[in-house]
Formats: C-alpha cells, structure tokens, sequence
C-alpha cells in the first residue's frame, strides 16, 4: 500500500463511523513510520472537515457528528498524542481555545463535538471537561495563554455560570485578552450578548466559523 492510500484509509473509515476501522488505519499508518501530526491533518481531520460540511450541507445530522467525532477525539488522545510527544514534533495552531461544560451539568457530547471540529480546524484545544468550576475556566484561560475560552451549558439552570464566566474573567483581569464563547441548547445569541459575551454558536460547524471571526482569522 502507498502511504497515500494510507491517509485515503483513514478518511474512509472515519466516514464509515467504525471505530475498530479508524484505530486500525491510525495504528497502520503509524506502523508505516507516517509521522503522527500529518495523520491528524491529513486523515482524521480532513475526515472531520468532510463530515461538518456534509453536516452544513443537510447530509449527515448530529448522530454522524457524534459517531465521527468520538472515535477521533479517543485515537488523538490515546495514540497519537503520546508519539507526538515521544518524537517532540509540533503541530501549528490557529489559536489556543479552553472549552468545558459549565458546573452544575454534566452534558458533553455537544461540547466534544465542537472541540473536535475546533481542533479539526486548526486550534488547540485544551478540553477541562463537565461540570467544571468558574474558576478553572479562569485559571486554564491563564495557564495556557487563551485567545477563546468556550463554556457549554446544557441546562437552563446552569445558564448563569456563564455569566460568572463572564465576570470571573473581568475579575481576573483577563476580559481583554480573550475571547468568550457560549453553546448549548438553551443559549442564543441575545443571552450571549446580554452577559457580555463575544461568539455564540448554535451547531459545531458555526462555531468554527465564529472562532475564526472573533480572532479574525479568514475563512
């Protein structure tokens, strides 16, 4: 096999929503000396691309969002980023983006599918999970130096923690230097410029969309 055909294996088995097929492919192009970071842009991002614009094109629906982006997120993790590591090669970044679900939920598929088709897209995505602290927000923001901190609220009772987002970052003079981003079913965009908030999303195909607006990165 050409290690062309390699990149052409992992694309098709992200499209067919095998996992079994994706760490496979993944672990064959590994196998074939294929560095890790090209796999990622090459394969299973590209794969991804594929999916969020057939998703933008009423193809696919939120259940193929799901079953791409899952297998994705678990192979990066668990294969890949530990031979990045182990080779010390760089992958070249958009942006740095900090994205939980906000505390008192405990809902993250919506918020994994947009950290996939963030990181799809280019950014590094530093994931602190569900039910997170207002303040780890902050203090992750601050850890990584952030250009967008992205907070997902599930639950119509969980909204305000968004606005505590809002003004922890003020509090811990951070506010100018990223931007805020809010997604989850009952967010719109008039509660997200209600509570000084920058980007809202409703899919996680616009949410690439409206990051790269906010940091003024050309589509």
């Amino acid at each position: 096999m050409s290690h062309e055909g390699v990149y052409e294996d992992i694309v098709n088995a992200v499209l067919s929503f095998d996992s079994d097929k994706v760490t496979e492919a993944t672990k064959k192009g590994l196998d074939l000396g294929e560095d890790p970071v090209k796999i990622i842009e090459d394969g299973l991002t590209k794969a991804l691309r594929i999916v969020g614009k057939k998703f933008e094109d009423g193809e696919f629906f939120l259940m193929h969002l799901v079953a791409a982006a899952e297998p994705v997120q678990r192979i990066i993790k668990d294969l890949l980023e530990p031979e990045i590591l182990r080779r010390k090669v760089q992958r070249k970044t958009l942006g740095r983006i900090v994205l939980g679900t906000v505390a008192g939920d405990i809902h993250d598929i919506g918020k994994n599918i947009v950290g996939a088709m963030w990181f799809a897209a280019g950014f590094e995505i530093h994931d602190i999970g569900k039910d997170a602290p207002t303040e780890q927000f902050v203090t992750r923001a601050k850890e990584v130096d952030a250009d967008v901190v992205g907070a997902s609220a599930l639950l119509s009772t969980s909204l305000p923690m968004q606005k505590e987002i809002v003004k922890a970052t003020i509090a811990a003079g951070l506010r100018d230097k990223v931007k805020l981003m809010f997604g989850g079913a009952p967010v719109t965009a008039e509660w997200t410029k209600e509570i000084g908030g920058d980007g809202y999303a409703e899919d996680a195909v616009e949410a690439v969309k409206a990051a790269k607006r906010l940091l003024g990165i050309e589509t």
